[in-house]
């Protein structure tokens, strides 16, 4: 790589060429202050700044001050990050933001956690000095986000994820001048838009102009009332990273303390979601193995590849953007909708609870499971399923709102029937780890023999799009995989024009899948923080006796004493679902 010699602040430093400022002064430990920026190397998009000018510095020989995020170095060039006038011009660049910001800092959802806030902090902001007319909106309240855009500081982060990464285009900018707002199209509502609810928006607002929607008060109030039963089920990759949140390293698994703190906060039950990522694998493996047979005896109506569907916000992408192919993803329902759909019979049959007693609270790495928990096919006369999705964040947030002590907590193990789980559901929460767990299961039924090694090595990394060939004993299996909803659309394009040859492929909606999900501790684009969580599930996989899906005893149990056999009519009827045409969604295109 060609290098280039600088200057900061009369040190010397060698940089990449091609290089801008900003990222020139990051890579060599010199701190500019800056809002709309974010870094999407790992993601091979360019967030296109749009001016907040917070991060402006003189280079000598220019008259005016440059904006650090939109300079290229180049050779010589000669810096200066800390004068008085570079300081004077930020400050009062963040004091005119904030006169058009709303001041209830105390009650915000963001408070402790913003990006403005923590500015204000470090440059010494205490008084408004410009006051003037602020800019108002009608907040937007969705299933699973919420907009208040008078908290927008138009960064324009939002729209880069939306569009140039997960190309779902549910926002942009619209209107001019002082009424300007990042909106969907004609100002419309989330719900009316062709939003997945993936969050990624969510993850990257430096302010609360988006938020997650939060169950947690009513979470708290069905805890305190004895007549009903609380369970609460947890996620795989919720457990790598909610460490985080109470200063672990990232990729350092909390399973046990958080199934404490669980217990601590009162839930009745505390089970694993993997339990039902197992139960997944035992019904979109079969529905991938009855595909592969029918197409190998040549059944030319069979549907391939058949496409996993255990995320909600790509089930919500493939719905808005490709209808026409509905008939193509596995039927099979998340892990999550699994869980509550045999908590609320089976389980609750055990315990001698009524459905309406029973409360079933999921804690999910994903903003998109509040999304797919209300929708109507997924309850029983008015009464979900899932009651309330509580994200990684949100469950920190209400650890240390009880005053519970994380780091001293001592280990527990989830509850039984359904806190049982092979290693096979928990790389679930990590791209590749949901095909990866089908194929362990998959190879066996199919050939008939034991598989004695059970990690699929190819199948495993972070490359956006990834495929490989798989030998079932003499039959090849193709596999592709993709991880961030831009991504998907690639594959997806190729299935619409007829030019894929795979017999199955994984999607997630989230960069990383569920380990980068939009309700994750914020990992601000660090590609290091995902691999660490990966990481962790991996070895979690390792350390378990039993590591494929179809030995999970508590599952082979649930088959022999309630739903039969896979894909049987009883479970055909509580663990597959329906998929619905939403292109009449108006959709936002790209200039």
């Amino acid at each position: 790589m060609d290098t280039i010699n600088i200057k900061i602040d009369n040190k010397n430093f060698q940089v990449p060429k091609g290089t801008t400022i900003l990222e020139a002064a990051k890579s060599v430990g010199v701190k500019i202050p800056t809002l709309c920026h974010m870094h999407l190397h790992d993601l091979n998009v360019t967030h296109k700044p749009t001016g907040c000018r917070i991060c402006v510095v003189e280079v000598e020989g220019r008259k005016n001050l440059v904006p650090a995020c939109a300079t290229e170095c180049t050779p010589g060039m000669k810096i200066k990050n800390q004068t008085i006038r570079v300081l004077n011009s930020r400050k009062t660049v963040l004091e005119l933001i904030l006169s058009d910001h709303p001041s209830d800092c105390l009650i915000c959802p963001k408070n402790g956690d913003c990006d403005l806030q923590s500015m204000a902090q470090e440059m010494g902001i205490r008084h408004y000095y410009y006051k003037g007319e602020q800019s108002t909106y009608i907040k937007d309240r969705s299933a699973a986000i919420k907009r208040d855009m008078d908290k927008c500081i138009g960064c324009k982060r939002c729209v880069t994820m939306c569009n140039e990464v997960q190309t779902v285009g549910a926002l942009s900018s619209i209107n001019r001048g002082f009424m300007s707002v990042v909106a969907p199209a004609f100002q419309m509502d989330l719900e009316e838009s062709v939003c997945t609810y993936c969050g990624q928006c969510v993850a990257v607002c430096p302010t609360a102009a988006l938020t997650e929607i939060d169950h947690t008060k009513t979470v708290i109030r069905h805890l305190a009332d004895p007549s009903k039963t609380v369970i609460v089920q947890t996620a795989p990759a919720v457990r790598a990273a909610l460490g985080e949140e109470f200063g672990y390293d990232p990729g350092t698994l909390v399973t046990g303390k958080m199934t404490a703190a669980l217990k601590d906060l009162g839930f009745n039950y505390v089970f694993d979601t993997d339990f039902a990522a197992d139960l997944t694998i035992m019904e979109e493996g079969t529905e991938l193995l009855d595909r592969l047979t029918r197409h190998l005896n040549g059944d030319k109506t069979v549907k391939l590849p058949l496409l996993t569907s255990c995320c909600p916000g790509w089930v919500s992408f493939f719905e808005h953007h490709f209808p026409d192919m509905k008939d193509i993803p596995s039927t099979a329902r998340s892990p999550q909708q699994m869980f509550g759909a045999i908590a609320k019979t089976y389980l609750a049959d055990k315990l001698g609870v009524k459905r309406e007693d029973m409360i079933v609270v999921s804690i999910m790495p994903c903003l998109a499971k509040k999304y797919e928990r209300s929708r109507d096919e997924f309850s029983t006369d008015g009464n979900p399923d899932v009651d309330f999705v509580l994200s990684t964040r949100e469950l920190a947030r209400l650890v240390k709102q009880a005053g519970i002590d994380f780091k001293s907590l001592e280990p527990a193990e989830f509850d039984h029937p359904m806190g049982e789980s092979s290693g096979a559901a928990v790389i679930f929460g990590t791209t590749g780890g949901v095909i990866e767990a089908a194929v362990r299961t998959a190879y066996e039924v199919f050939t008939k023999e034991k598989l004695h090694k059970v990690e699929f090595q190819q199948l495993r990394g972070m490359d956006w799009i990834r495929e490989s060939t798989i030998d079932f004993n003499g039959t090849p299996i193709k596999i592709g995989i993709a991880h961030g909803l831009g991504n998907a659309r690639k594959l997806l394009e190729e299935i619409r024009d007829g030019k894929s040859e795979y017999h199955a492929i994984e999607i997630m909606a989230c960069p990383g899948g569920c380990i980068g999900g939009g309700g994750q501790p914020l990992h601000h684009g660090d590609s290091n923080i995902l691999l660490a969580r990966q990481k962790a599930l991996y070895a979690e996989d390792k350390s378990k006796v039993i590591r494929k899906s179809h030995e999970n005893p508590s599952i082979i149990k649930l088959y022999d004493d309630f739903l039969g056999a896979p894909n049987s009519e009883k479970a055909h009827h509580l663990l597959h679902t329906n998929y619905f045409d939403k292109s009449n969604h108006i959709e936002i295109t790209k200039e």
